[in-house]
């Protein structure tokens, strides 16, 4: 009885492991707009972030609501420690992330192999509040700091 006991213990701590090692940004975000600190005359209404990740490789598709009512969409694909091509077109081409810790990042945003931006991304430590601090060249093409702060879903 206590080696099978030990045996369903054991299968439960193996086959929960992966879930336990998924990177906390995985999933879908929502800007908290009162949380947020945005550029002057660059405000937001609203904001969705999805991130996914396969070997390695994460992809954030972004959707973001400016007080003009029209939406801006792009999608970044980053790695740790690599860079990657932008598919959209942009004030960015190229995007290179950094991992500092489970829960933080840092990039460098690239225009024709010149640093334009960059970002900290944090997800708090009970995983449900995601800040991300811009400064430089932003996804609308003007340059300055903002902060945007998302719920996860």
């Amino acid at each position: 009885m206590k080696r099978a006991i030990a045996l369903l213990v054991l299968a439960g701590l193996f086959l929960a492991g992966p879930a336990f090692a998924a990177d906390p940004i995985v999933g879908t975000w929502k800007l908290n707009v009162a949380k947020s600190k945005f550029m002057h005359g660059a405000e937001l209404t609203a904001g969705t972030r999805m991130y996914s990740e396969k070997n390695g490789l994460y992809t954030l598709e972004q959707k973001l609501t400016g007080t003009d009512g029209k939406e801006r969409s792009n999608k970044v694909h980053y790695r740790d420690g690599k860079e990657e091509k932008t598919t959209t077109a942009g004030p960015v081409d190229t995007t290179l992330g950094k991992k500092v810790d489970a829960n933080t990042w840092d990039f460098d945003l690239k225009k024709d192999g010149k640093v334009v931006g960059n970002v900290h991304r944090v997800v708090s430590a009970d995983g449900k509040m995601l800040t991300v601090h811009n400064t430089g060249m932003q996804l609308s093409g003007a340059t300055g700091d903002e902060t945007l702060v998302f719920d996860r879903q």
